[in-house]
């Protein structure tokens, strides 16, 4: 138990403060810098911040529903959907460096809360557990559409990223739902959007 313990610190420590790490390329990263006047470069740094704060949630979230599941697949999948989560941390911290800008000051805050969201989810049961992982799958894959509609034409290069991290949490929340996650009731639904509401506003100027 010590040993699983020291373990998660470690993971918990190494999202907040070492810098992340992707197996794969990084999509866009062949392409030139867009040229992009002040307050567009300003935009899409704060859209990325964004992104890169629901990263560390989704590795708090993932390390929480893991702890507490009691199915081995489903540890597993969980484990795999974070794997890819890291990379998108890598990609999102990446661009953010090369806008000229900042992740968010209350990481460590959105961490902690992701991380008891998550440990809740996995006590109430497995199917309940997967269906909060499928559910927080759909919203997140709705809210990067938008930050891509957004970006100014000529930034391909955050494009080319948001775009290839909505592809992979499309096929985390096809995983969920492939392995019996349970459709959540429409109030815990509307809640979970509540709070990205107020995630994402914070992040974007914090």
């Amino acid at each position: 138990m010590l040993d699983r313990l020291i373990t998660e610190l470690d993971r918990a420590l190494r999202t907040l403060a070492a810098p992340a790490r992707s197996h794969r390329p990084v999509p866009g990263a062949e392409l030139p810098e867009p040229v992009l006047d002040e307050a567009q470069r300003r935009q899409v740094g704060a859209l990325m911040r964004i992104n890169h704060v629901g990263e560390i949630c989704a590795q708090a979230l993932y390390q929480g529903q893991a702890l507490t599941s009691r199915d081995p697949s489903v540890r597993g999948a969980l484990r795999h959907a974070a794997i890819e989560e890291t990379e998108h941390l890598c990609w999102t911290e990446g661009r953010i460096a090369e806008l000229g800008g900042r992740t968010s000051l209350l990481n460590p805050l959105w961490y902690g809360g992701a991380l008891l969201m998550g440990v809740s989810a996995g006590l109430i049961g497995d199917k309940w557990n997967l269906g909060f992982l499928a559910e927080t799958e759909k919203q997140v894959e709705a809210h990067l559409q938008s930050h891509i509609d957004r970006l100014p034409p000529a930034d391909q290069k955050s494009w080319r990223i948001l775009d290839q991290m909505r592809q992979d949490e499309q096929e985390h929340a096809r995983t969920a739902e492939r392995l019996g996650a349970a459709e959540l009731p429409a109030f815990v639904r509307i809640a979970m959007r509540s709070a990205s509401r107020v995630m994402t506003g914070l992040a974007y100027y914090v």
